[in-house]
């Protein structure tokens, strides 16, 4: 439960807008809400009992369970058939997960998940990689039986959930109960359009940029648009991170446990960070890059990053989308969180230059407020965060300072 300070500085509001919460039927089910239907054993179930800490404010971690499928390629099942009927085709071998396990990069994986959904009507489901899980450059997305996309679960399923994980930049060490994905759920179908979210924007400041950021006008369509900073740290001139090849592998369960400098080498600006500069995308390379601009996240909001535009570039951006409600508030310690942003490109290099537009904030409402925000008093790892790698790694501290 959230503290009494955090619920005198997002006191309830009064008059019509709480009648209006009161009376919301559509929307992101909030950390209560998901708790309740896993104590009372309909929409969310498990054959383990879920722990509380897998619920988060507006969305609840999935589990991997005893055993993962290497499989030939990637699929989605199609409306009629099941991921069982696929794996009967394209499962080379069955692995034991117990113990843990080594999943090795550029190869495909199919675990079934503890967690399973019996889903209401006008109820449906998303799905994202945790935010530690992205930065690894692990591809992990949810499949069900009958599934037509990836990530998502049609209005009322009754089934099990799969995670197909696929490491690209480090071979990963997993274990029954890794925490690879996290699930929303949805009540109807609301809908946020720009007018809502640029009323929103003016209310609380969405994004914080500084002078020289975007119009209103650019900013705001079909999302809410943030933008590259790679003009450098003004102290070290880095303004990202690139994987190294051929490392050793990472246990995805380990917190502030690895030496970053074996895994990623640091990206300076070019031709430097006095000039704005800009960065060339090697291809096929993973990168950590930053957001221009402070992000933030109402309390009865949630956001979503939407990942790489083919409008935008040759490149895709963000595998992790979720951004939680009260991620980058002030009040409870998130001034100037920024997004990080899980790059790579494509089959060409190509130049991100400092302010480009590398994708979109789409936002959206839960149905009430959650009874607990982003931030340090759940133990949420990336408030206040600015050029950040996953937890699994130590901070990096460049040469000179260390």
């Amino acid at each position: 439960m959230i503290d009494t300070q955090q619920d005198a500085l997002f006191a309830s509001p009064e008059g019509s807008e709480a009648d209006r919460q009161k009376e919301a039927t559509t929307g992101l089910l909030p950390s209560q809400m998901l708790r309740d239907a896993v104590a009372q054993g309909r929409e969310i179930l498990s054959p383990q009992p879920i722990r509380d800490d897998q619920i988060q404010p507006a969305s609840i971690d999935l589990r991997l369970g005893e055993v993962a499928y290497r499989v030939r390629a990637s699929f989605l099942p199609g409306s009629r058939a099941s991921v069982r009927d696929k794996l009967d085709q394209l499962s080379m071998h069955r692995i034991d997960l117990t113990a843990g396990a080594v999943l090795e990069k550029d190869c495909v994986y199919i675990v079934p998940l503890f967690e399973f959904l019996s889903l209401r009507k006008r109820t449906s489901a998303a799905a994202n990689p945790r935010s530690s899980i992205g930065r690894l450059d692990v591809f992990a997305r949810v499949i069900t039986d009958g599934g037509t996309e990836f990530d998502r679960v049609r209005e009322g399923y009754k089934g099990p959930l799969y995670a197909e994980v696929s490491p690209r930049a480090f071979s990963i060490l997993v274990r029954t109960g890794s925490r690879l994905v996290q699930l929303r759920i949805r009540r109807g179908s609301p809908a946020f359009s720009d007018t809502a979210l640029r009323k929103l924007h003016e209310e609380v400041r969405l994004l914080q940029a500084e002078a020289g950021a975007l119009r209103e006008r650019e900013a705001i369509r079909n999302g809410l648009a943030f933008t590259a900073d790679v003009a450098g740290d003004k102290v070290t001139g880095i303004v990202g991170f690139k994987a190294r090849r051929h490392t050793d592998v990472i246990d995805v369960d380990r917190i502030a446990y690895y030496n970053p400098r074996e895994f990623w080498e640091a990206v300076y600006a070019h031709p430097g960070p006095e000039d704005g500069g800009g960065v060339v995308l090697d291809p096929n390379d993973f990168y950590i890059l930053a957001s221009r601009e402070a992000v933030m996240v109402p309390p009865d909001h949630a956001a979503e990053m939407l990942p790489y535009d083919n409008f935008v570039g040759e490149f895709r951006v963000h595998y992790a989308g979720f951004f939680d409600p009260g991620f980058g508030v002030p009040e409870i310690g998130g001034a100037g969180s920024r997004a990080v942003l899980e790059v790579r490109s494509h089959e060409v290099p190509f130049l991100i230059e400092h302010g480009q537009i590398l994708g979109r904030l789409v936002y959206e409402r839960l149905i009430v407020r959650p009874d607990k925000l982003y931030g340090g008093n759940i133990g949420s790892s990336y408030q206040r965060q600015g050029l950040t790698l996953s937890k699994v790694f130590r901070p990096f501290v460049p040469r000179q300072y260390g």
